[in-house]
């Protein structure tokens, strides 16, 4: 069968396209700003790209279109296929029909960490020599791709809750059927498809209701927003994960911090000691994610300390606080985040690894949420872990400017916040007066105008 595949760059619908070509399926796509690590990922799997939408790139016309949520009415690859009556579908819907029926499926639902926490599953269960097949909504490091379909009943997959395509607004993570299902937490995002927080929840408690009563549901013990979706109806057993004494009542997995950045925890399970986590990771957020993948692995069979182990040779994903350089004591960072939570944890995470060492965080606001300015009253201290913030205002959002200007105009002679408007101009801010060592931390759930390679080049030119 020849699929033909609209979004096929995007980290979910590239997935697709690796596990539709493990099928035997001859598997073509388009897409328009092409960029790694997907476009790499998806060239060395001999996966042909084409440039743009264009009703050409539909001949020899396909038996299946899969159409990404990305896709709208009037993009003109989507009036053809319309127009045309070619099949198509979405990519949520092709997933559940094609890979996973029957398969015992592992979801890693929640706002922030979803690509890490299925990242860290995953490695449990493969350690474990489960073979599982897999989903993750990146590239993982251990693994060479971010899809697969595995030689085992299990699944693992990274369960978003965006919707699923211009002619099916439910959540992706509503077709996936999960058994053992891991709710990392839930804020307020997505706010071209959600009006409120209380849309989400419903969403969330919409996947809630299709976890069996034999399956398992694992939740952090602190968290407004699952309660409220869970408190609309459980039918699955409930395990809670915490750090500390952050709840009064005894958790189910809780970690006790040996290192303040969260490098080395003692994992407990029912308040008996089960291992200590020694590793590269760091970040609270990253300790949160280690417990709920622990928690998971153990109930299809993972003992914690087997799981503590694989976990203590984990080396993360790309894109998430991925050094990508260290140029004379600078060193360069990229990060995926893009919500005020994510750049905070990630931050604190880094402060706690390096002391006093200078921070500089660059940041474009670029998600449909950022853009739109949901997030403007927490956007700035979000970031004030850093000693130096530069925005980048490449989309020209009136409000960011006027955002970083009152700010300046409360803290007269301050640097922390500057906001410019082009690449280049983002990196000669950045090389005045860059001391040695410091971090320079780029964030961004995009391309950034390919900002990593010049900012390295420049540095190797001045520095190397």
């Amino acid at each position: 069968m020849h699929i033909h595949i609209l979004g096929i760059c995007g980290t979910f619908m590239g997935s697709l396209a690796v596990l539709a070509r493990e099928l035997g399926h001859t598997v073509t796509g388009s897409d328009q700003g092409v960029y790694p690590p997907m476009s790499t990922q998806l060239e060395a799997q001999g996966i042909s790209l084409m440039e743009g939408y264009n009703p050409e790139h539909l001949e020899p016309q396909p038996d299946l279109v899969l159409i990404g949520n990305a896709m709208s009415r009037g993009n003109p690859e989507v009036e053809a296929v319309l127009n045309r009556n070619i099949d198509y579908m979405s990519g949520p819907e092709w997933l559940a029909r094609e890979v996973l029926r029957h398969r015992w499926v592992m979801a890693v639902a929640g706002t922030h960490g979803k690509t890490t926490t299925t990242s860290m599953l995953l490695w449990i269960l493969d350690q474990a020599g489960f073979e599982p097949g897999y989903l993750v909504g990146g590239v993982p490091r251990d693994f060479p791709v971010s899809a697969r379909l595995g030689n085992s009943d299990f699944f693992v997959i990274e369960a978003d809750e965006y919707d699923s395509a211009f002619f099916d607004k439910r959540s992706k993570f509503i077709h996936y059927r999960p058994h053992t299902l891991i709710l990392n937490n839930l804020e307020f995002d997505h706010a071209d498809i959600f009006e409120n927080v209380e849309a989400i929840e419903r969403q969330f408690h919409h996947l809630v209701r299709t976890v069996p009563s034999q399956g398992l549901i694992i939740r952090p013990a602190v968290d407004g927003h699952l309660d409220n979706a869970l408190a609309m109806g459980c039918w699955s057993p409930l395990q809670d994960t915490a750090i500390g004494s952050e709840t009064p009542r005894m958790s189910d997995w809780r970690a006790e911090l040996l290192s303040e950045d969260g490098s080395r925890f003692l994992v407990i399970h029912h308040e008996q000691p089960v291992a200590t986590l020694k590793w590269g990771q760091t970040g609270l957020h990253n300790v949160r994610n280690a417990l709920s993948a622990i928690a998971a692995a153990r109930h299809v069979g993972v003992t914690p300390d087997h799981a503590v182990a694989a976990l203590c040779r984990f080396s993360g994903v790309k894109r998430r606080m991925e050094l990508l350089a260290d140029i004379d004591g600078v060193r360069v960072y990229d990060d995926f985040a893009h919500h005020p939570t994510a750049i905070a944890t990630t931050l604190e995470g880094l402060r706690n690894q390096v002391g006093e060492e200078p921070i500089l965080a660059l940041i474009e606001p670029r998600s449909n949420t950022m853009k739109q300015g949901v997030h403007q009253q927490t956007l700035l201290p979000s970031a004030e872990t850093a000693d130096r913030v530069l925005w980048a205002n490449l989309n020209n959002m009136d409000w960011l400017p006027e955002l970083i200007a009152g700010w300046q105009a409360l803290h007269a002679g301050s640097n922390l916040h500057r906001v410019e408007a082009t690449v280049e101009d983002l990196l000669a801010r950045t090389l005045e007066d860059l001391p040695s060592p410091c971090h320079i931390v780029i964030m961004s759930n995009g391309g950034f105008g390919g900002i990593h390679g010049k900012l390295i080049a420049e540095l190797e030119r001045i520095r190397g």
